[in-house]
């Protein structure tokens, strides 16, 4: 089997070389090519020998994400794609342009097993992980397609990051390494629904990236309702984690809360959020839930999301909702790629 020359980390793509026979500085070549460049194939690759490339060819591989599909927001041009990867599973990315530069959030898994009730990407399970080139080639692939460059990733999509979580610190190290498109890890931030441990050893790496820890219920009970994981892991525990985090690395945790009308928009829920965030230094980012067609979870109104954010605010909460982006094509997380598998 052909190894996955992606998702090689620099060092050890110049071991490779070095394995080949090569000279360590073709692995600066190769990898410029791959990380840089964007390359898609060896045959591109014109400032090496035939015969390396020829040796590339029957030792590696350069995984493909064929785009399969295009969303373009008539309202804020956001863009949405489907890619096709090798063995014929979808994996969704999306394109927010924004004032500071271009956003892409992508997928780490094609599917997801975490069961959280409102989303679509679990509806159908969890096929695999993806391979750190597989996260890569998402954002490539959309900077080769826009021909803009890519400021800030958000590990938001398709899948639970800390499930896949040694592809996923590969993939923060080549995205974020100086001889790749180095995009500065205070830039990148990794989605959680909670898996404590992980959110330990993440800690423990020392990153500079932002954890976004989806919340969505302000007590033990509202998230088992919402969320299985926490079966498994007490609001406590996952609080310790997070406040563990911001004292490892300096980094304010962001707290994501789905509003659902009915389930966790009262004004009670509001007091609980206040008691449970009003101690620490976090973000908290409301999101109305996108309707999905397989569940029936309505969004709360435009007023109601509002009042709930006014609530939070007068009692010291740092809060935003997320503004909404490509709200006229398949915007929720997993929509796109439920419609056509």
């Amino acid at each position: 089997m052909k190894k996955d020359i992606c998702s090689f980390e620099y060092k050890e793509l110049q071991e490779e070389m070095k394995a080949l026979g090569e000279k360590s500085f073709r692995a600066g070549q190769i990898y410029d090519w791959l990380h840089v460049k964007l390359c898609g194939s060896f045959s591109e690759m014109t400032n090496l020998s035939k015969s390396l490339r020829e040796k590339l060819e029957q030792e590696y591989e350069i995984l493909p994400a064929e785009m399969e599909e295009r969303q373009i927001s008539a309202i804020d041009g956001t863009n949405k794609f489907l890619f096709r990867l090798y063995d014929g599973n979808m994996v969704e990315s999306v394109l927010m342009r924004y004032k500071h530069g271009n956003s892409v959030c992508i997928s780490s898994q094609a599917g997801c097993r975490m069961g959280c009730v409102f989303c679509a990407s679990t509806i159908g399970g969890l096929n695999r992980n993806l391979t750190p080139s597989e996260m890569l080639r998402q954002i490539y692939q959309i900077q080769k397609i826009t021909g803009e460059r890519v400021s800030n990733v958000v590990v938001m999509g398709t899948g639970e990051p800390l499930d896949n979580y040694d592809n996923l610190l590969k993939f923060i190290h080549i995205l974020t390494g100086e001889h790749g498109l180095n995009i500065s890890q205070r830039n990148v931030t990794v989605s959680t629904c909670g898996i404590v441990p992980k959110i330990r050893e993440l800690a423990e790496e020392k990153l500079q990236i932002t954890l976004a820890l989806s919340l969505h219920g302000a007590t033990q009970e509202k998230r088992k309702k919402l969320m299985p994981i926490a079966n498994k892991y007490d609001l406590s525990q996952v609080l310790e984690a997070c406040d563990g985090y911001f004292e490892k690395t300096g980094r304010r945790v962001t707290f994501e809360y789905s509003l659902v009308h009915g389930i966790n928009d009262t004004e009670e829920d509001a007091r609980e959020l206040t008691a449970l965030l009003k101690s620490r230094n976090c973000h908290l980012n409301l999101i109305p839930v996108n309707p999905v067609k397989e569940r029936d979870f309505v969004r709360p109104s435009r007023e109601n999301a509002l009042n709930f954010k006014n609530n939070l605010e007068k009692s010291g909460i740092n809060v935003t909702i997320r503004r909404e982006m490509g709200s006229d094509i398949d915007g929720a997380c997993g929509q796109l790629r439920r419609r056509r598998t």
